[in-house]
C-alpha cells in the first residue's frame, strides 16, 4: 500500500513571489479579456450581494448571528472570481507589489485597475438591470426590496472618512483573503482561504466599492421616496474606492513587500 505525498501550502515568501508574478501576467494582459473577465467579477460580486440580501432578510437570528449569515453568504463572490476566473478591481490592487519591484510600470497598473473597474461597474450595472427587470424585490412580500433599501440608505448616510476607513480595513481583508488562496494548492483550500476574511468583512460592516456598484444603483431603482441621493451614491462610491486601494495597496501589497521581496529588488537591480 503506498501513500500519496500530499505537498504543503505555499510558504508566506513563496505566496509573495507568485502575487509578484501573477502582478505581471495581469499587467500584461490583453485589453479584451482583462475587460471581459472584469465584468464577469462584477456581476459575480452583484450575484453574492443578492445573495447576502436574501440570507439577512427578515431574519430571527439576532444581530451577530444574523450578520455571520450574510457573510459567509457573500462569500460565493470571492469564490466564483478566484475559482472560475475573473478579474476584481479589489484583489488587483495586489498588484503594486510588481510594481514596487519594477517589474511593471505605473502606467500598466493605472491601466490595469482603471480597465478591470470599469469592467467591474457593468457587471454590477449589468446585474442591477436584471434585478430590477426579474422584480426581485417582491420576494417576501416586499420584504427582500425594503432589505435592500434599509442597506443601501445606511451606506449612503456615512461620513467620507467612515467611507474611506471602513474601505481601507474591507480590502486589507479581501487582499488576505486572495493573498490566502495562493497559499493553498486545491479548490477545496483555495474556497476555506476565501471564507474567513471575507466573513469578516461583510460581519464587521465594512465598505467594498464593487459590491456597492451594486447595492447603491440597485437601491436608487427602488427608491420612490428620494430616501437615496446621487450625491450621497457618488460621495460613497469615490470615499470607498479610495479606502479600497489603500487598503490593498499599502496595507497588504506594501507590507508584504517590505518583508518579503525588498531585498530580491535589490539582487535584480545589481
Amino acid at each position: 500500500m503506498t501513500t500519496q505525498n500530499i505537498p504543503d501550502a505555499h510558504s508566506p515568501l513563496e505566496i509573495a513571489q507568485l502575487v509578484e508574478s501573477v502582478g505581471v501576467k495581469k499587467a500584461k494582459t490583453d485589453t479584451v479579456t482583462l475587460f471581459a473577465l472584469a465584468v464577469l467579477a462584477g456581476a459575480f460580486i452583484s450575484v453574492a450581494s443578492l445573495f447576502f440580501l436574501v440570507a439577512v432578510t427578515n431574519s430571527q437570528w439576532g444581530f451577530g448571528p444574523t450578520r455571520l449569515l450574510g457573510g459567509l453568504s457573500f462569500c460565493l463572490g470571492l469564490v466564483l472570481v478566484v475559482i472560475a476566473g475573473a478579474e476584481l478591481f479589489t484583489g488587483n490592487n495586489l498588484i503594486a507589489m510588481a510594481w514596487a519591484s519594477r517589474l511593471i510600470t505605473g502606467r500598466d497598473v493605472l491601466r490595469n485597475w482603471v480597465i478591470v473597474y470599469l469592467g467591474n461597474v457593468v457587471g454590477s450595472l449589468g446585474t442591477v438591470l436584471l434585478a430590477v427587470t426579474g422584480n426581485l424585490a417582491k420576494m417576501d412580500s416586499g420584504a427582500f426590496g425594503k432589505t435592500a433599501l434599509d442597506v443601501a440608505i445606511a451606506k449612503s448616510d456615512l461620513p467620507v472618512m467612515e467611507c474611506v476607513s471602513r474601505g481601507l480595513l474591507c480590502n486589507a481583508l479581501v487582499c488576505m483573503a486572495v493573498w490566502l488562496t495562493l497559499g493553498g494548492r486545491s479548490v477545496t483550500d483555495k474556497i476555506m482561504a476565501i471564507i474567513f476574511p471575507v466573513t469578516a468583512f461583510v460581519a464587521l460592516g465594512l465598505e467594498h466599492s464593487i459590491a456597492n456598484w451594486f447595492f447603491l444603483p440597485y437601491a436608487l431603482a427602488l427608491d420612490t421616496t428620494g430616501a437615496i441621493s446621487y450625491s450621497a451614491v457618488a460621495r460613497n462610491l469615490i470615499a470607498v474606492t479610495v479606502g479600497n486601494i489603500i487598503g490593498g495597496t499599502l496595507l497588504v501589497a506594501g507590507v508584504y513587500w517590505v518583508a518579503y521581496l525588498r531585498a530580491s529588488k535589490h539582487d535584480r537591480c545589481t
